[in-house]
């Protein structure tokens, strides 16, 4: 049980390649992120895993304060830091109204329509993907980040692929900033 875990217990993406580190999404740490499911730092409730991990795959509630003036845009990244990979995975990817605060439960399906909310594609289809570490491979720590943009991120590669379709690393390329705010909440999640 959890072999492959514990052969690859060592190799872990780490915080170098995440959002937070891009230079594009560097600002002040101003904004205040939390869910009504777990805190920093603790273990993110089984409804909130994959199918495949035993949970029901539905986004955490999500919220955060300080939204400054002039922020035209949301960015919302969560991102698997323990995954097996040279960067870490993005298990969801949105555009959120600057006026909207708070996420439901679940707001965050790529089959569901929230007001204000644009769903993009994660590392391996659109909406949010619930944690699913590997078997043995030991806790794995997920930043739900949140950027206040001051420019929307533009709307896809010069008209020829829509920004729905763009891998999350394109994205995220594309983002110029100024990031007016930002800030981040981590859960764990371990098998």
């Amino acid at each position: 049980m959890g072999v492959i875990g514990k052969l690859l217990k060592n190799r872990r993406a780490g915080e170098a390649g995440m959002a937070w580190n891009l230079p594009a999404l560097a600002g002040p740490d101003t904004l205040r992120v939390t869910s009504e499911a777990f805190g920093d730092g603790e273990p993110i409730p089984l409804a909130h895993a994959a199918k495949m991990a035993g949970g029901t795959e539905q986004s955490p509630p999500l919220a955060w304060t300080s939204v400054p003036d002039g922020t035209e845009q949301i960015l919302l990244v969560a991102q698997d830091l323990d995954s097996p990979t040279r960067t870490p995975i993005t298990h969801c990817l949105a555009l959120v109204d600057p006026v909207v605060t708070a996420l439901d439960a679940g707001a965050l399906s790529g089959s569901s329509a929230t007001v204000g909310v644009r769903i993009l594609r994660s590392s391996m289809r659109r909406g949010y993907l619930g944690p699913a570490p590997i078997k043995g491979h030991g806790p794995h720590k997920y930043a739900f980040q949140v950027f206040a943009l001051a420019s929307p991120v533009p709307s896809g590669t010069e008209g020829l692929v829509p920004l729905e379709e763009l891998k999350p690393r394109a994205v995220l390329a594309s983002v110029t900033g100024p990031v007016l705010a930002r800030g981040r909440l981590t859960g764990t999640y371990e098998r």
